[in-house]
């Protein structure tokens, strides 16, 4: 399927592009002592973590359905991105422990045009994972995605600052160096928690957004021999929805007719509404008076 065919090249080209970053980053922080930089370099470290997660989870979520998953493994994309929010709220607590130990200590670090170069390079190789990701995200609407591409945005606003502490430490201002690494730790544990929400509901199977159960409701109401509708549920299943209702038809229509009513209903709402992975309707007879069939 091109949806975890995207997602496995996503996955594949953030850990090659975080990996090499980590290694520049470490480098040149550990040399010239910025924290800025070295909280840069374990939030790649972080990434990689992250582009593994993404590469695993749609590994196990592509699986079709078998015996012992009736619905398929699409929540694997949801408990990863989960495992995702969860080690970088862990990371962002120790960014931030070291960031101001740097503020309290008054530590300085030895200014190096390498520290610019590190800063350019990762703007822009973030910048463009951003850019790619984004876009998949939009075609696929995959929560690993979104959790990467959002990384890949923070990484890039996060580095533009870094590159603002460089400067600022050739003026012989290093407070700047600590302060980003805090803001950097925040901007961090912001973003995980709202991850960790995203999968928690989807895990905890929250029901159907309202915008598109009236889409259901209103593909209902085109059919005219439904006369009621009770009882609606839904459960995610991966990034999309498994939906059951009853409807209410003519109890004199046959038995054959009234299923049949049902079947096309189900085939309709599948292929007009992406986020419908599966519909179950259950069909029940209803007393209709001879006046009002005459309508």
């Amino acid at each position: 399927m091109q949806r975890f065919k995207s997602v496995k090249i996503a996955s594949i080209l953030g850990i090659a592009g975080n990996l090499f970053l980590l290694i520049i980053k470490g480098i040149i922080g550990f040399i010239t002592n910025s924290q800025a930089m070295i909280a840069d370099a374990f939030n790649s470290a972080g990434d990689i973590f992250s582009s593994l997660m993404t590469f695993i989870g749609n590994k196990i979520a592509s699986k079709p359905k078998d015996d012992d998953h009736n619905l398929g493994h699409g929540k694997a994309e949801y408990i990863y991105s989960m495992l995702i929010s969860i080690a970088m709220i862990l990371m962002a607590i120790i960014i931030l422990k070291d960031s101001f130990m740097v503020i309290i200590n008054n530590e300085k670090y030895n200014f190096s045009i390498w520290l610019v170069v590190v800063c350019l390079i990762t703007i822009v190789i973030k910048l463009a994972l951003y850019l790619y990701t984004k876009y998949l995200y939009k075609k696929h609407n995959n929560l690993l995605i979104k959790a990467n591409s959002i990384d890949h945005r923070n990484d890039t606003i996060i580095t533009f600052l870094n590159l603002i502490s460089c400067i600022l430490a050739l003026k012989g201002i290093y407070l700047f160096d600590g302060i980003v690494g805090i803001g950097i730790a925040i901007w961090i544990m912001v973003t995980s928690f709202k991850i960790f929400k995203d999968s928690y509901d989807v895990l905890m199977d929250k029901s159907i957004s309202e915008e598109t159960k009236n889409k259901v409701f209103e593909i209902i109401k085109e059919h005219k021999e439904v006369k009621k509708v009770i009882h609606f549920n839904s459960t995610p299943v991966g990034y999309r929805y498994q939906i059951s209702f009853t409807i209410y038809v003519d109890g004199d229509l046959s038995t054959f007719e009234s299923h049949e009513i049902a079947n096309k209903l189900e085939k309709e709402i599948g292929r007009k509404i992406d986020e419908i992975y599966l519909t179950v309707i259950h069909v029940n007879p209803i007393k209709i008076k001879k006046e009002q069939k005459d309508q």
